[in-house]
């Protein structure tokens, strides 16, 4: 590195910084090391199997059918999952790696892979009951690319220089995208804390109607629907809260109290693990294709009715060339 005043003043604050203590509570043992990178390929290997199975699904079969606003959220549902894949085995090598270009690529590009995952499944899983679902969508991508693309470029241009490889990604940012940071998560948090109330707004509503059809005795189609409804929506809570309120639970006071070096060594390892957590949706996310989607259900109840005959055929043909054999 130069001997530029600003690379001295980027050594200096890192030097205090690691001196303080905080790094040292920070990590400590990499312990969680080798779970996280198990359950990482667990999670990349299944959420790339059921997310590939999934979009094949949408090129062969529906391809040159109309899509509802449903089919629309659920395709752009199955992009973002199928990104967050892709962008595992870079977390997987972070986990594993102590290099700093890795890390530098884990802070940029993995962190915001995994930010535009979840936030896409949060406003989508928001969505189902809108309309104008094109629209909508280009429009929550590009005001979530915006932020991304935005963050990144700050980075690259205020770019610390450090001899050193710190296993978080707070030192390798400069005060102005910390600020940019604190900003966006602010604001990501209001998103996530509104379609979760509007969520459990429609199961609660859906629950009375429910309720009141069961109370009135009135067994009909309509509320066979209603009761096919709650259970989709109670899908959509439960997948939610378990994905997702872990890891807002801990990322704002970990983003905001980073400076307590008494608070950072256990926000730091709940929000890691708040994070794993999150990275199932990916595994998650084709369950609701499967439960909210008829033409996927049934097209996956035609396949496997499919693998059995065949299983089927062919066992039946190894019996007769058995008997034949043995006579």
């Amino acid at each position: 590195c130069e001997k530029t005043s600003k690379c001295i003043t980027s050594r200096l604050d890192y030097s205090n910084w690691l001196l303080s203590g905080c790094l040292k509570n920070a990590v400590l043992i990499k312990w969680y090391s080798f779970p996280a990178i198990s359950i990482f390929s667990v999670s990349f290997q299944v959420g790339l199997l059921l997310n590939g199975f999934i979009m094949k699904f949408y090129c062969c079969r529906v391809r040159q059918q109309a899509s509802s606003s449903l089919m629309v959220y659920m395709k752009n549902l199955t992009a973002a999952d199928f990104l967050l894949c892709l962008s595992l085995p870079l977390r997987i090598t972070h986990y594993a790696s102590s290099s700093l270009i890795i890390q530098q690529l884990y802070c940029t590009v993995g962190a915001y892979a995994l930010f535009l995952n979840m936030y896409a499944s949060i406003l989508f899983m928001g969505y189902i009951r809108v309309r104008t679902a094109h629209i909508i969508s280009v429009v929550t991508w590009v005001c979530l690319i915006i932020p991304a693309v935005t963050s990144n470029s700050l980075f690259f241009i205020t770019q610390k220089h450090l001899n050193v490889t710190p296993r978080r990604c707070r030192p390798l940012f400069s005060s102005l995208v910390r600020l940019v940071q604190k900003i966006v998560h602010i604001f990501s948090v209001i998103i996530f804390l509104l379609v979760f109330i509007s969520l459990v707004f429609f199961y609660n509503g859906i629950s009375r109607r429910v309720l009141q059809a069961q109370q009135t005795q009135l067994a009909s189609s309509g509320s066979e629907k209603l009761v096919k409804s709650r259970r989709n929506m109670l899908l959509l809570v439960s997948i939610f809260c378990v994905c997702f309120v872990p890891y807002h639970l801990f990322r704002l006071p970990y983003i905001f109290l980073s400076g307590n070096c008494s608070a950072v060594k256990v926000l730091y390892y709940l929000k890691e693990a708040a994070t794993i957590v999150s990275v199932f949706n990916v595994c998650l996310d084709p369950v609701v294709y499967f439960f909210l989607c008829k033409t996927f259900q049934a097209q996956v109840n035609r396949s496997m009715a499919s693998i059995r005959e065949s299983q089927h055929s062919t066992n039946g043909q190894q019996s007769r060339y058995c008997y034949k054999f043995k006579y």
